[in-house]
Parts: C-alpha cells; sequence; structure tokens
C-alpha cells in the first residue's frame, strides 16, 4: 500500500510546529519540496491586505513552560507543541494558581486530552493541558516562561503546477498550519503530495493541475487574492484536502449549489468505494471550501474526506495521533479515492462510434470463444457503452447509466478506440 509510505512522511513531519506562519511552516513546505523539487515556496509580507484580511506578524517559538510550586515542570512545549496557546505572546513571570487558571485550557469531557487551542488575531497568552492535569494543580505561585516573538515578517505557502495539454485546470488545495495532529491536518499535504508526485510522473495530461499547501483560511484568502482571476477563467474540478486519512467512514462536503464536475465525480467515486459513505451539506462546510466556493470566486470546488472534521472524538486534541486515528491502510484509502477522482476527471470524455449498427466483436477479437456467464456480462458491458456513445454522454454520464465504476470502463475504451471503432468527440 502506498499508504505506508505517506504514513512515514506522516511521522517525519509530525514533531515540526506549524501554524499560519513561522518556520514549522517553511520546514514542513521544505520537507514536501524534496518530493516535489518543482515545488515554489512563496511569501507574502506581514501587513500585506488581502481582500477584507490582513497578513499577520509572524510567530515563533522558542521555548514555553510552567514550573509548579513544588518544582515540576509541565506544559512544555518541547514535550507537546499543543500545550502553547497557539499565537501566544511573550510572557516570563511569577503568578498565583487563580491568576493563572485564567490563561489555562481544558477539555472537561476528555479528561486525558491536550485540546488545540489558537489566538491568531488577539493578542494573549496560555496553555493547554487535560483536565487530569489541571485538576493536580496545587496552590501557590507558579513561574510561567513563553519566549516567543511576534514580528514584521511573512506569510509561506507552496505552489506547485504540472503541465497538460490545455488552458484549463484542475486546482487542489491543503493546508500546512496545524501542529501535530494527525487526521486535521497532516493527513491533507501529505496525501496531496503523493498526489502530485504521481501526477507529475504522468505523460500526456488532458489538463493543467494547480496544487498549493497553505496556510487555512488566510493562506487560502491571499492565494486568491492573487490568482482568482486566473482561477475563475480556466479551474474546471478540483478538491480541498483535508481529514483524509483515519479508516472509520468516507465523506462528501458538496460545492455551494452542489452542481460542478467535482461534485459528480466525488459522489460517483465515493459509491463505489463506500456505499455508506457520508453526504454533508454546503451549511456543514468548515475548512477552505469556505473561501473557493464563496460568492464572486465560485470555483468548482467540493471535498473528499475520510471522517469530516469535528465529526470524531479526537478532533483538535493531542488524541488526533499516527497510531489511534490516521492509519497507513486509511491513508491509503483516501488516496486512491482522491486519484480516482482526479483520473475520472481525466478521462470524462465524450465519444462516438465510428459504424452504424453494432459492431461485429468477433473479427476484432472482442467475443469470446468460450460463452461463460463471465464472459457474457463482458460482452454486454462493452455493447451497453458502445450503445451510449453518441457523442452526447460523457465517459462519467455513461458509466452513471451503467451503474458501474467509470474506472471498470478505461480499459474497454482504449481497446475500441485502438480498433478505430471509437473517436473522441472533439
Amino acid at each position: 500500500m502506498i499508504g505506508h509510505e505517506i504514513h512515514k512522511f506522516a511521522k517525519e513531519l509530525w514533531p515540526l510546529n506549524r501554524s499560519i506562519t513561522g518556520d514549522g511552516v517553511r520546514a514542513t513546505l521544505n520537507r514536501i519540496k524534496f518530493h516535489l523539487p518543482k515545488l515554489q515556496i512563496n511569501s507574502i509580507p506581514s501587513g500585506t491586505a488581502v481582500f477584507d484580511w490582513v497578513i499577520p506578524k509572524e510567530w515563533s517559538v522558542n521555548e514555553a513552560y510552567i514550573v509548579s510550586p513544588s518544582g515540576k515542570k509541565f506544559c512544555d512545549f518541547n514535550v507537546n507543541n499543543l500545550h502553547l496557546l497557539g499565537y501566544s505572546i511573550p510572557f516570563e513571570g511569577k503568578v498565583k494558581l487563580d491568576e493563572l487558571k485564567e490563561h489555562l485550557y481544558t477539555l472537561p469531557d476528555q479528561k486525558n486530552a491536550i485540546p488545540y487551542i489558537t489566538s491568531y488575531y488577539k493578542e494573549r497568552w496560555g496553555f493547554c493541558l487535560s483536565q487530569d492535569q489541571f485538576n493536580e494543580l496545587e496552590e501557590g505561585m507558579y513561574y510561567v516562561k513563553i519566549d516567543t516573538k511576534l514580528f514584521d515578517g511573512v506569510l509561506n505557502y507552496g505552489e506547485i503546477i504540472i503541465d497538460g495539454k490545455g488552458s484549463k485546470e484542475v486546482f487542489i488545495s491543503t493546508y500546512v498550519c496545524h501542529p501535530s495532529m494527525a487526521n486535521n491536518e497532516l493527513s491533507g499535504p501529505t496525501v496531496v503530495t503523493y498526489l502530485a508526485k504521481w501526477l507529475s510522473q504522468l505523460k500526456d495530461l488532458e489538463h493543467n493541475y494547480r496544487i498549493v499547501f497553505v496556510p487555512e483560511t488566510i493562506g487560502s484568502i491571499a492565494y486568491l487574492s492573487i490568482n482568482h482571476e486566473l482561477m475563475k477563467r480556466n479551474v474546471i474540478s478540483g478538491f480541498n484536502v483535508s481529514c483524509i486519512g483515519d479508516d472509520r467512514a468516507f465523506s462528501y462536503l458538496p460545492s455551494r449549489f452542489g452542481n460542478t464536475l467535482s461534485d459528480s465525480v466525488a459522489k460517483h467515486v465515493l459509491k463505489f468505494t463506500d456505499p455508506q459513505f457520508k453526504i454533508y451539506s454546503w451549511l456543514d462546510r468548515g475548512s477552505d471550501e469556505r473561501q473557493y466556493c464563496s460568492p464572486g470566486i465560485d470555483l468548482p470546488i467540493a471535498s473528499i474526506m475520510r471522517t469530516k472534521y469535528g465529526e470524531y472524538p479526537e478532533y483538535h486534541t493531542s488524541l488526533d495521533d499516527l497510531k489511534n486515528v490516521v492509519t497507513a491502510k486509511g491513508l491509503d484509502g483516501g488516496y486512491w479515492a482522491l486519484r480516482r477522482s482526479l483520473e475520472a476527471i481525466e478521462k470524462n470524455k465524450k465519444y462516438k462510434i465510428t459504424v452504424l449498427c453494432e459492431p461485429k466483436l468477433d473479427k476484432r477479437g472482442l467475443y469470446p470463444t468460450l460463452s461463460t456467464k463471465k464472459s457474457g456480462e463482458q460482452v454486454k458491458l462493452i455493447m451497453d457503452l458502445i450503445s451510449l456513445c453518441d457523442g452526447t454522454n460523457s465517459l462519467l454520464d455513461i458509466a452513471e447509466i451503467l451503474e458501474t465504476p467509470i474506472w471498470s470502463l478505461y480499459e474497454i475504451i482504449d481497446k475500441l478506440i485502438n480498433l478505430k471503432l471509437l473517436k473522441e468527440k472533439s
């Protein structure tokens, strides 16, 4: 399974402290670039206006921890990067327990989990810890040290363009802004890295592929502020990739009106991958599809996921790990669902039969010399396919009519084209 390779890559990225800016994002992008040498790592300066937003200051962390009255060090950022409230401002000093508690965040209903909490756009400091740890805090004075910096720097994102035959594009986006959590988020950038590797090896792609690794929300807004006019002209389909690594479920979240090629492909692929896949509505959105499908942008972007963000108990906690939540099997399934979707977009053409009435299959080696139940089913599939190739139906339309996976038709189409029984409708 390619899932084993993706899982190994996720383990490599796990320790890095990603946020919407900073060294962790750059380190992550550089490790992705090792797999994708043509990846361009771009930067946008702090203070730059991007539509209704402004690129924030860059955030860096040296160390952060608390020492109890009895001398015990805890909430150590270098032990678990979820302990520090995201974008915490610098602080050093002694505080009483009551004051310290005003800066501590827990999950009372998940007593052994460290929550993931951020404060990107309001300056404050804080720590996250399990409720079990919180319950053990003793009275007295605590020493707090947060060695961080907020400064005018840059927001980074990665972009790779894989060229195809024409001007039309398929857009794939994932985000690189969460620290050590597995399904949300390491599954997204690691699976997309391996999809991009596969696409880079293909020849004669029908479409160009625009693939980005951005910080969530601010990164997608910034990217659109630069590229939206070009993308509105050229993007015909695409997917926002997040939460693609567990093996509990498959799910689909539509574009704003659910009527794009991306929607049709996603529902078709998932129907034959997992008939029990969960269908969400646009009102359940919560990732960067909010930006890509927003009014005035209106890109045809849908989401294929395993278990959706916010729908599994480990979401945004330290329990979202690479052992109990994200597995090689889960990543493998997510990779193949997306890969089959991209293949379907590539091969979704219209074909027309070149002869009148039914073609004689046996003289072309397409009719079996031994009649069996299985061979009869294959002949019927060929003839049913041919009967629908009138130049008006796309291959996806035909697959839906035949109630068969589109990928089961690729080899038949290739044979019929080679035998000059079918031609592509221009």
